[in-house]
């Protein structure tokens, strides 16, 4: 009750007009997005960074990998061949890599649907936090 009877006193010479604080309220909105923009820019620039060098580093991984699994192939068609004909053997592990490559596909499709959308959430949770003090701001303006 104290702050509402203190707001209530008349105006001095010191208090800021209608007019200067509608200004401010403009400059404190419009550098609090500046400011909400900033944060969401630096959070993305740093997901991305860390997700691009991941990325690449998982393709040149996967280039190594891709042919390592060429000599495993054709060692594996090449023992098989010892007690197969050639084409029986060759037939034998293009099969299983398809099999594999078919469970490997559905595995990551079921990792990509667990990653989620790729939002800035530290920056969505202060622009939830800024729009909840405006608005308890607000609604304590008009009961005073």
């Amino acid at each position: 009750m104290a702050d509402v009877a203190s707001r209530s006193t008349s105006r001095t010479g010191s208090d800021a007009s209608t007019a200067e604080l509608v200004q401010r309220a403009t400059e404190q909105v419009s550098r609090l997005v500046r400011d909400e923009l900033a944060l969401a820019r630096a959070e993305l620039t740093r997901k991305s960074k860390h997700a691009g060098i991941g990325i690449g580093l998982f393709g040149g991984g996967g280039v190594m990998a891709f042919f390592g699994a060429g000599a495993m192939v054709a060692t594996v068609i090449l023992a098989l061949a010892l007690v197969l004909p050639a084409w029986a053997a060759a037939l034998i592990v293009s099969v299983a890599l398809f099999l594999l490559a078919g469970i490997l596909a559905l595995a990551g499709r079921q990792q990509v649907s667990r990653a989620g959308r790729p939002l800035p959430e530290a920056t969505v949770r202060s622009v939830r936090a800024d729009v909840d003090t405006v608005a308890a701001a607000v609604k304590d303006g008009r009961r005073g």
